[in-house]
């Protein structure tokens, strides 16, 4: 056998392991992508809020990649990108005293906060996620004018309807990332 055959026969043995591992631990090299750090709390408050826990992460990953210290140029801060002034709104609807803007820094309060935001616009919208998306990144009035104008109404194909580029990015990087962390993490 020849050393450019030898060579030939260890690049596709090389290649063939290597399609091995990737088949057999797919799952395991999309969760290095896809990872849920901060599970625990994630669940604890989804749960009490009745929100989905997948789609709580699915947020958290769109808005800040998972980093606690966020800060978006608008000053929307931590790990859901919370607004300071919403913040406080929430501090209040949820007795949350005393409230500091520093403290949507710190990880179980931003997804506390989170949770209970995401629910309470589930629960204004009617169970719509898409238009709960919207409000989160949109706004709660200006998703009240879409709606009242008929722009929107909930649907999927209503996505392309919504006036804020940034929003329909946000509603559908959201809602891939949802699928994603629900067959990845749901099916143990």
């Amino acid at each position: 056998m020849t050393v450019r055959r030898r060579r030939l026969n260890k690049f596709r043995f090389t290649l063939l392991l290597l399609v091995l591992l990737v088949v057999f631990n797919f799952t395991s090299i999309m969760k290095l992508f896809y990872p849920m750090p901060y599970s625990d709390k994630i669940f604890k408050y989804a749960t009490g809020s009745d929100v989905n826990p997948y789609f709580l992460t699915a947020i958290m990953k769109t808005e800040s990649n998972f980093d606690p210290d966020a800060v978006s140029p608008k000053g929307a801060r931590g790990l859901m990108q919370i607004m300071p002034d919403t913040g406080e709104w929430i501090a209040m609807q949820i007795n949350l005293y005393p409230f500091h803007p520093d403290l949507l820094f710190d990880p179980e309060t931003n997804i506390r906060m989170g949770a209970w935001y995401i629910a309470s616009l589930e629960d204004e919208f009617a169970g719509s996620q898409i238009i709960a998306l919207a409000a989160y990144n949109g706004g709660r009035g200006n998703v009240t004018k879409w709606l009242r104008e008929n722009k929107i109404s909930g649907n999927l194909s209503d996505i392309a309807a919504v006036p804020f580029p940034e929003t329909r990015n946000f509603i559908s990087k959201v809602l891939l990332n949802y699928k994603v962390y629900t067959w990845l993490y749901d099916r143990q």
